[in-house]
């Protein structure tokens, strides 16, 4: 329902200062729509046209607005080689078969290996969970680390958020006498030889769920290993595992790992969220009390606050730490484990401040796809990428030198499938290895064919680049006086959300308000803004991350008029509910207004 270019830019603005075109989200039958769901379901304006924005009709608007995991969960048969890995894992249990959980070491990791332990350990399993080191083992399985399990007696390994494609490391594993089952969610090119692999993008897979993260699937393998057991009589005289209480972590791994918000993701974190709420999970209640979140658990916590602590772990300390928290059940560990992770993502936040600066002064922006490399620590390249990604709105690759190899991580932009990229690299020879999907991968390299690789890329996206950035808009919801958004809209918008990957946070252009005061907060990379309407009207806007154009802008345009595009969210500060908005994009009034004329 996107608006046609063609369309008058909203408030005139053809240019803002981060470039982009500012674009009404709803053509003129998303317009109708909106007016229909006001109508019919009591909505305010702007709520309805963020939902008709959305994809949301009268026809679907009981099911989008309510996603219920009841109606939307598939039957996990559907899944390719789900019902043999089940049967595989359910004789393990059966027989007391020691059982090793080889998950990945980010959030989505981490919570599928919770989401599986805690299912395993209810029905008397008591799996092992082991998590590679990120800077000296690298992603998923490897030979080293099969031969290790396998001289330690290992017969059963189940590898979560990775092995799909880990050919070499498995055909170790078959040659030590193991099976490995594989539940996961990554794009691969060729499978690898294990006994069962679980992932809704495999080529052959029909069930629909390729949107699902890893722990989605994780939780949806889980459901059926229940009803297998349930099949073997195993409930006849004990209760069944509580599924439903597992929903905390597959809301984190779901948000966490910024898969797309569809309708099944988005009841998921529903659920999750008022799982989490209860605090049943002893390790997340405690990494909450030491994040401080004051008020109930909403996504952004989970995005930008339990997520990153999980993740702080695996980046630069112990990647077994967050599975370890997830798992616990003594609560004097988990204050422990949350205590350590809090203190790491403080350091982690250090470290990536330094190397985003240095990156920041290498990056040559004339490049389609920005790569740097320095000795920086590889566990914040991840978030360095993002950043310039963010910053000069093109992929990045940031690549983390030791010697003479380095480890990158690259983020993208709409439109530009890097991780097809770096897998047809890896396969060109240019990389050690290298794999992902289309918005992020990670690769390695050696340090000398940094070059090569750059002009690989320059070739392969060049025009896709150019393609997503001349298509690049920002799309308005809605125009609005700052009185407007009000703590009952920010509730009211929070309720249909959660917003986030495939479905956009609201946004708000406000027309023409001075700008009072900028008021550096924190370390000074965000801004605290005053504004006024020509009608009086003052609000308190704030703009984070302010080191690119939008931040020298605000810093020298005290007693200007501007537009402003702003996301509407809700929060709790002191106890009290308020509308929270943050800053996305601004331009200058007056030149909106000659552009127009």
């Amino acid at each position: 329902m996107a608006a046609p270019n063609a369309a008058p830019p909203v408030l005139g603005v053809t240019r803002s200062v981060t470039g982009r075109r500012w674009s009404r989200r709803l053509d003129e039958a998303g317009e109708r729509t909106a007016i229909a769901l006001a109508q019919r379901h009591g909505l305010s304006d702007i709520v309805a046209r963020v939902l008709a924005g959305r994809g949301i009709t009268l026809e679907n608007a009981a099911r989008e607005l309510t996603p219920t995991i009841r109606e939307l969960m598939p039957d996990p048969s559907t899944l390719t080689d789900c019902d043999a890995l089940v049967a595989r894992l359910a004789d393990a249990v059966d027989r007391g078969e020691p059982i090793v959980l080889f998950a990945d070491y980010d959030v989505d990791g981490a919570t599928s290996a919770a989401v599986v332990a805690r299912t395993l350990t209810a029905l008397g399993a008591g799996p092992r969970i082991v998590i590679p080191d990120r800077l000296t083992e690298g992603y998923g399985p490897s030979v080293d680390a099969m031969e290790r399990l396998a001289d330690d007696g290992t017969r059963l390994v189940v590898a979560l958020d990775c092995g799909s494609g880990a050919i070499e490391p498995i055909e170790a594993a078959n040659r030590r006498g193991m099976d490995v089952l594989v539940i996961d969610h990554h794009p691969v090119d060729t499978l690898a030889p294990a006994a069962s692999i679980v992932n809704p993008n495999r080529p052959d897979d029909l069930s629909g769920l390729g949107d699902c993260a890893a722990v989605g699937v994780a939780f949806v393998v889980m459901v059926a290993l229940v009803r297998e057991m349930r099949r073997r009589g195993r409930f006849a005289t004990a209760a069944e595992p509580n599924l439903m209480s597992l929903l905390d972590c597959v809301a984190l791994g779901t948000v966490a790992d910024v898969v797309p918000l569809t309708a099944l993701n988005r009841a998921f974190v529903i659920r999750g969220l008022i799982a989490m709420r209860h605090r049943t999970n002893i390790g997340l209640a405690a990494l909450a009390t030491v994040a401080r979140i004051g008020g109930p658990i909403d996504p952004t916590h989970l995005g930008f606050v339990l997520g990153p602590r999980i993740n702080a772990g695996g980046r630069i300390g112990d990647s077994g730490l967050g599975a370890r928290l997830l798992t616990t059940e003594d609560p004097v560990e988990a204050e422990r484990i949350a205590g350590i992770l809090d203190q790491l993502n403080r350091e982690r936040r250090a470290l990536e401040q330094g190397a985003l600066l240095e990156a920041d002064a290498l990056a040559d922006s004339g490049d389609p796809v920005i790569v740097v490399a320095g000795p920086w620590h590889a566990g914040v390249v991840g978030l360095v990428a993002a950043r310039l990604k963010e910053r000069y709105g093109k992929p990045a690759i940031a690549i983390a030198l030791d010697g003479e190899r380095g480890t990158g991580s690259a983020r993208s932009i709409t439109g530009v499938d890097v991780g097809a990229a770096i897998r047809a690299a890896a396969a060109d020879g240019l990389l050690v290895k290298g794999g992902g999907h289309a918005m992020a991968a990670g690769l390695t390299i050696e340090a000398e064919k940094i070059p090569l690789l750059t002009a690989y890329l320059t070739d392969a996206l060049g025009e896709s680049v150019a393609a997503a950035r001349a298509a690049s808009a920002l799309s308005i919801d809605a125009i609005a006086a700052p009185g407007a958004l009000n703590e009952t809209l920010a509730r009211t918008l929070a309720e249909a959300g959660p917003w986030g990957a495939a479905r956009a946070r609201p946004l708000v252009a406000l027309d023409g308000l001075m700008l009072e005061s900028a008021v550096p907060v924190g370390t000074g990379d965000s801004l605290r803004l005053g504004l006024a309407s020509l009608h009086g009207e003052r609000t308190e806007i704030m703009a984070f991350r302010t080191a690119g154009p939008i931040g020298e802008r605000l810093r020298k345009a005290r007693g200007e008029t501007l537009h402003l595009a702003v996301n509407v969210g809700h929060g709790v500060f002191r106890g009290v509910p308020r509308a929270e908005i943050t800053l996305v994009d601004i331009a200058d009034a007056a030149l909106s207004v000659r552009n127009a004329a």
